[in-house]
């Protein structure tokens, strides 16, 4: 008696916001990588497949970490699996953080892939690359970024260091922020967030919305406070939300930024209050984010900040 395979219900009923691909790092304990990601996009009703990139027992920022490193030839085997079970249907392919050089390579293979299936893949890229002037990925990643990455995005999230980093451009005012979200879509991609600058003591986010090539992008920033503390997994978990919004809200990049920053401060807030609860000096170390105890602020978050356009 031959057995029926059961059809996959994300594919035969899809749900109406998508079905997303996520490459990232998993971490046991802690929440960075696809542990920050994956939760918040299934709660705004995402079905998400994850791939983890790298599997350790805790992030990196503590004493000692022990854990697996998957290569790109891993990767491809897994992309082969899903494809032999005609599992390779995406709405979107997420990406954060990657290591070498050889696997970027292997992603920019995935894409190919996914996109042969689907022409309307939307591919959200973290370039994760560094931070504050420093970097801490390879110095040759920045240029496959350059080259070969950006042009096949269509959503670009980089912090301010990365922003300069693939534009050669240092952004010391709004303008030099709006001028770098230009480069970068001259480069491939019609929506960029750069998620963090610090201009004058000021931290903002600037956004950046090019609707067709050749036209004049809608551009914003919001105002972001100052919070006396690090934490760990708020850029995957910013970028998650970005997509998790935007797609919701595909003609107003401003409105959907507004959803992420608000569930974002909502969730550094409650983590900063917990560890002083615990009697915790919150400057002391970097702190994991309480994404459970969130989740509420996640699925339905209360619009706190506010975009405002430039002209």
């Amino acid at each position: 008696m031959s057995r029926i395979v059961p059809p996959i219900l994300s594919l035969a009923l899809p749900s109406e916001t998508g079905r997303v691909l996520s490459i990232q790092s998993h971490t046991v304990q802690g929440y960075v990588g696809n542990k920050s990601a994956v939760f918040p996009l299934q709660l705004l009703g995402y079905d998400v497949d994850p791939i983890n990139s790298v599997q350790f027992s805790n992030h990196t920022a503590y004493p000692t970490f022990k854990g697996q490193v998957l290569n790109g030839e891993q990767l491809w085997e897994l992309i082969e699996g899903l494809e032999a079970n005609g599992l390779l249907y995406y709405t979107h392919l997420l990406t954060g953080y990657i290591g070498s050089v050889s696997f970027l390579n292997t992603v920019l293979q995935v894409i190919n892939k996914l996109r042969s299936v689907n022409p309307k893949l939307t591919y959200v890229c973290d370039p994760v690359m560094g931070d504050e002037g420093k970097l801490y990925v390879p110095q040759e990643l920045v240029t496959v970024y350059q080259e070969k990455v950006v042009p096949v995005a269509s959503m670009l999230t980089p912090n301010q260091f990365e922003a300069e980093l693939l534009t050669g451009y240092r952004i010391v005012s709004e303008r030099d922020g709006r001028e770098v979200c230009n480069k970068l879509h001259d480069a491939g991609p019609s929506k960029v967030v750069i998620t963090s600058i610090n201009i004058n003591g000021n931290l903002l986010l600037i956004g950046s919305h090019q609707k067709e090539k050749g036209q004049a992008p809608e551009q914003f920033k919001i105002l972001i406070p100052k919070i006396p503390a690090y934490f760990t997994g708020t850029g995957d978990l910013m970028t998650a939300l970005l997509l998790g919004w935007s797609n919701k809200h595909p003609d107003n990049l401003d409105k959907a930024a507004e959803l992420a920053v608000s569930s974002l401060q909502a969730v550094l807030q409650r983590t900063l209050n917990d560890y002083r609860s615990a009697e915790f000096n919150p400057q002391s170390s970097s702190l994991e984010i309480r994404l459970i105890q969130s989740q509420d602020d996640i699925r339905n978050p209360r619009v706190n900040f506010k975009a405002e356009r430039f002209d």
